[in-house]
């Protein structure tokens, strides 16, 4: 019997990755693995663990008995990804590098990679399904659903993906949850069964971000100002700070005794505004103060993995990963989208992507870049 096609598989050095080469093969595809290294200043820190990450990834293809291929794109991610992740920390936005990660470098310079290797496919250990719908005229499409492990699913950094990648890309895990494939690695006796989850910036890894940013971006202190105007501290860089934030501000013993709605003399500060122009941070005290509330969204960079926007209508969105589909109503703009929520949206950032579900179904989305506030309350602006 002919084996299946050939795919090649991003070994990273997690579970996830290592269980997906192993049902691929199973399955009876040809695969291939490849490690990217994507980072290489301070590769030598503690922080920096490709080093350890292909170890693990060859570890786990000599198990199952694929080859392993260790191929650098450091000068692509610096390019495509990094760049723009600075440009919009010295924006006073807040970016999301793994959604770019993925469409920059997963999704193009490895597939490209790939398919220079001859693969017809390529799989990654994302949680996340790839549909083919049929359109009928010997037209199809393909659709990019949720993984079926809730706590999981990765569709949100999948959404900038086109037909085109999504038709050469598989995802062997998503029809699995995490217990599951946790479970498979033990049984087949990978050496990364056990291994935690990483939790960093995407290639980069864990570290302390403040220190790491300093190095790329010169900082200017200034002024934390309550809603009143009163300065109570020091920020150390705008750049440093993400709306919502609370911890790491240094104002922790400063009370507002006119705090509004959710505050109290003793309710923590979270950062509420950015103003760069006047390098000042604006904090508020109290989760649910209206300064942290956003009733809608406008967004730009839009990217759509149908290739065209959904037809205006009722939908519903997440604006930051690991959040609870929020239904919305969405509507086309000049320069993107606007998303208008049923219920108000908690500390909604500029440079985060707003990504937009019809059920399972990932639609694409785009990056967020201004949230409008809430309607304050007679009660609350008194």
């Amino acid at each position: 019997m002919a084996s299946k096609p050939r795919v090649v598989v991003g070994l990273s050095g997690g579970v996830d990755s290592a269980v997906s080469a192993w049902l691929l093969k199973k399955q009876g595809y040809e695969v291939v693995g490849i490690f990217m290294k994507n980072w290489e200043d301070d590769d030598d820190s503690e922080y920096c663990s490709s080093n350890e990450d292909f170890v693990d990834a060859a570890s786990v293809a000599d198990v199952i008995g694929i080859e392993i291929e260790h191929v650098n794109f450091a000068a692509e991610y610096k390019d495509r990804v990094f760049a723009e992740f600075l440009r919009e920390y010295q924006a006073g936005r807040t970016p999301n590098p793994d959604v770019l990660c993925n469409a920059e470098i997963k999704f193009k310079a490895f597939l490209d990679h790939a398919m220079r290797l001859g693969a017809e496919k390529i799989a990654t250990g994302h949680y996340a399904r790839v549909r083919e719908r049929d359109l009928g005229g010997n037209r199809s499409r393909f659709e990019l659903l949720k993984g079926l492990d809730d706590s999981k699913d990765q569709s949100y950094f999948l959404h900038r993906l086109n037909q085109e990648q999504l038709a050469k890309t598989l995802f062997p895990v998503g029809e699995l949850r995490k217990t599951t494939v946790r479970q498979i690695a033990e049984q087949i006796g990978l050496p990364n069964a056990k291994k935690k989850d990483s939790t960093g910036i995407c290639f980069i890894g864990e570290r302390p971000f403040r220190e790491f940013l300093n190095r790329y971006i010169r900082q200017e202190p200034g002024p934390i100002k309550d809603p009143r105007g009163r300065v109570i501290g020091q920020h150390q860089g705008l750049s440093f700070y993400t709306l919502g934030q609370r911890q790491g501000l240094g104002i922790g013993g400063v009370k507002d005794k006119g705090a509004q709605r959710g505050g109290g003399e003793h309710a923590p500060w979270f950062v509420a505004r950015k103003d760069i122009a006047k390098n000042t941070l604006w904090v508020v005290q109290g989760h649910d103060h209206p300064w942290l509330l956003s009733s809608a969204l406008e967004a730009d960079d839009v990217s759509w993995i149908a290739g065209e926007p959904p037809a205006p209508g009722a939908y519903a969105a997440k604006t930051r990963y690991r959040q609870s589909d929020a239904p919305c109503t969405f509507a086309r703009s000049e320069a993107g989208f606007r998303l208008d929520f049923q219920e108000t949206q908690w500390a909604v950032t500029p440079g985060q992507s707003a990504v937009l579900y019809d059920g399972d179904i990932c639609l694409g989305g785009g990056v967020i870049a201004a949230a409008v506030p809430a309607p304050v309350p007679a009660a609350a602006a008194a």
